[in-house]
Formats: C-alpha cells, sequence, structure tokens
C-alpha cells in the first residue's frame, strides 16, 4: 500500500442541508448519508464528506471544541478557459462567494476562486501544463527534482 495518497476529505459544515443543497445546483449526488450528520460524495477514486461542526467535533474525540474553516484550498481543473468561466457562474449561481473572479494568473493558466457557503475556498483553474485524464482526474507524471 502506498503511503502517499488520499482516500477521504471531510470538510466541516454549520447546516448538512443547506451543504447538500449547495452541491447539489453544482451537479454533486450523494453517495452515502447518515441523515443530520454526514454526507459523501465519490470522486475519482476517493471520496469527499461533509460533517456537522457538532458530530465531526465529538468524532475527532473532542466534542467541546469549536471547528472553523482551515487554510487550505480545493481545486478542480478544466480544459479550457470557458469551462472555468462556467464553473464558477454555476458555483455563484448556487450561492458561493465570491473570492477572485477567473483571470489570466501569473503562472501561465486561469483561474479563480470562490467559497461555499460555510466558508470553503474552491479554486476552478485550466492550467494548460497539465491534461486532464478524459475522466476529469489528473495524473503528475514524476520528474526529479
Amino acid at each position: 500500500m502506498t503511503p502517499q495518497r488520499v482516500t477521504l476529505i471531510t470538510l466541516g459544515v454549520a447546516d448538512l442541508d443547506r451543504s447538500k443543497a449547495f452541491y447539489g445546483a453544482l451537479g454533486w449526488v450523494p453517495t452515502r448519508e447518515m441523515p443530520g450528520e454526514v454526507v459523501f460524495y465519490q470522486i475519482n477514486g476517493m471520496a469527499l464528506g461533509f460533517f456537522g461542526l457538532g458530530p465531526l467535533a465529538k468524532d475527532q474525540g473532542r466534542p467541546d471544541a469549536t471547528l472553523g474553516t482551515g487554510a487550505m484550498t480545493l481545486a478542480q481543473n478544466f480544459n479550457t478557459e470557458p469551462d472555468v468561466d462556467a464553473a464558477f457562474a454555476t458555483a455563484l449561481a448556487a450561492g458561493a462567494t465570491v473570492l477572485k473572479a477567473p483571470e489570466k494568473v501569473f503562472w501561465g493558466g486561469y483561474s479563480g476562486y470562490y467559497a461555499d457557503p460555510d466558508g470553503h475556498v474552491w479554486e476552478v483553474a485550466h492550467n494548460p501544463f497539465w491534461e486532464l485524464n478524459a475522466d476529469g482526474s489528473l495524473t503528475l507524471e514524476p520528474v526529479e527534482i
């Protein structure tokens, strides 16, 4: 088993129903759910879960903790700049907050940022240096560093 892997990302949310509605408006379909506590989405060989803040703190063994959002960005890459614009517009229509509208960026690509209703940050990007697989996943070939 390779140690360099992620099988599940879980984000704490204040209102699970609101999160399900937001991601549903983006076209996401839940795979499994424990009503009122957690919902899981299958995504390209791994899963993304949304867990109510209270139940998540309890599950972590710290039921009195006040959980917030972390300093991280989730990202979706697309094949074209118009695809980025369309994904960004869909997120805004679903209730996302604009952080940075898509634009050409210093590293040679095109990207923008939005926050979901709980403040989790998403980047939508086109990286002309990365070719996406047919299913939209990304495989970075190793390079010597």
